[in-house]
């Protein structure tokens, strides 16, 4: 079968070319055509367009590459009717994905498949009348979807656990943590680490970064490392550096995080991965205007909480250090009892092995692909 996949974003290329991989072991004939990213291409296929060409967050430069923007999309249109396969396969990234469901459901016959649903219980509840109407199946993989959708919404949904449990067991399993061969190889300090997940979004780094690293510098006994986004230039990174001392490190983020003590995380997949890696963290995310962001959030956003870790297990597990609550302060606080409450620390990894209970067991990539298979079939 031929199969269109559209991701917009590094973990959503992580995401798919695990799926692709389960794909092609269950139709030996798969032929993959994607908007997506390098991990994608190893499984094979044919890359139309890197999500890095898509990956624009933010009003502001949305609007500078609305010309871009609607010409990808335009692109994406033309390419799926061209090739008319037998499904496309959206993975996240709504703002775009949601549209080119939208003209699939309208303009072909083809089925279009969501994996890994738009977070639409947290924000634009609206659009569920899109997915009812433009998403023919849609795979799940956070436990608490299961009510929204199908409890609150009577839209059927596939549960099939969630893909971050599996890429992290399959990562400590295949390299067990060494310390000393980590600091070695990255020429790093002998002495225990703050890594640092600042984002994959050039706005994102823009405004997390600089406040995070004042505030894990206050702890002299560590080196901070930084985990390196797949899409950002190491000159990037530099502007919002100064003189604090901190190593960048691209492309062993999993790594970086089996070998630290603590981290400070942006909101999103990262806060979940940090957790089944059992590292303590602080969830800190800046917003422009925050006292307005915090207001809205509080009225406006249909969820208590921002992190996976605290939504999967509907509880504050870490602390969410958001808009006009992340300053310098407050993260300097709340890494000293990370670092030096053995209490609280302890409390913390209790609530990260609930969550992992809540995920359930592995095997995400292969539970979708088989469903998939077996409703296309049918």
């Amino acid at each position: 079968m031929k199969y269109y996949l559209i991701v917009g974003e590094a973990s959503g290329d992580l995401h798919a070319s695990h799926l692709m991989s389960a794909l092609k072991a269950e139709d030996p004939q798969a032929d993959f055509r994607f908007f997506g990213g390098d991990l994608m291409s190893a499984v094979g296929g044919k890359m139309v367009k890197h999500y890095k060409e898509l990956a624009y967050m933010g009003f502001i430069p949305v609007l500078l590459h609305l010309r871009t923007i609607f010409a990808n999309m335009k692109r994406c249109k033309e390419d799926i009717v061209a090739w008319n396969p037998d499904v496309v396969i959206l993975v996240d990234y709504p703002g775009f994905n949601l549209k080119i469901a939208k003209f699939v459901h309208e303009k072909t016959q083809i089925p279009v498949y969501y994996f890994i649903s738009p977070k639409i219980w947290a924000w634009k509840e609206y659009r569920i009348k899109n997915i009812k109407r433009d998403v023919d199946e849609l795979f799940s993989i956070l436990p608490f979807e299961i009510e929204f959708f199908e409890g609150k919404h009577q839209y059927p949904i596939h549960y099939v656990g969630n893909p971050t449990m599996d890429e992290v067991t399959a990562y400590q399993e295949a390299h067990p943590a060494n310390f000393q061969e980590f600091i070695t190889e990255n020429g790093l300090e002998d002495k225990p680490i703050i890594a640092l997940l600042a984002g994959s979004r050039k706005q994102e780094i823009k405004d997390n970064l600089p406040d995070m690293l004042k505030a894990a510098s206050a702890f002299s006994e560590y080196q901070l490392v930084l985990a390196g986004a797949p899409s950002i230039s190491l000159e990037y990174y530099k502007q919002y550096v100064g003189q604090v001392e901190v190593r960048i490190i691209f492309g062993q983020t999993y790594r970086l995080l089996q070998n630290a003590e603590a981290a400070l995380v942006t909101s999103g997949t990262a806060t979940l991965e940090t957790a089944l890696f059992r590292i303590p963290q602080v969830v800190c995310y800046h917003t422009p205007i925050g006292k307005v962001i915090s207001f809205l959030r509080r009225h406006i956003l249909k969820v208590k909480f921002i992190s996976l870790v605290n939504l999967i297990a509907d509880r504050e597990v870490v602390k969410e250090l958001v808009a006009d609550t992340m300053t310098v302060g407050n993260m300097r606080l709340e890494l000293k009892n990370i670092l030096e409450d053995a209490e609280y620390k302890k409390t913390m990894l209790a609530g990260y092995e609930y969550v992992a209970e809540r995920l359930g067991s592995g095997g995400a990539p292969k539970k979708a692909a088989h469903e998939m298979l077996r409703i296309l079939k049918k």
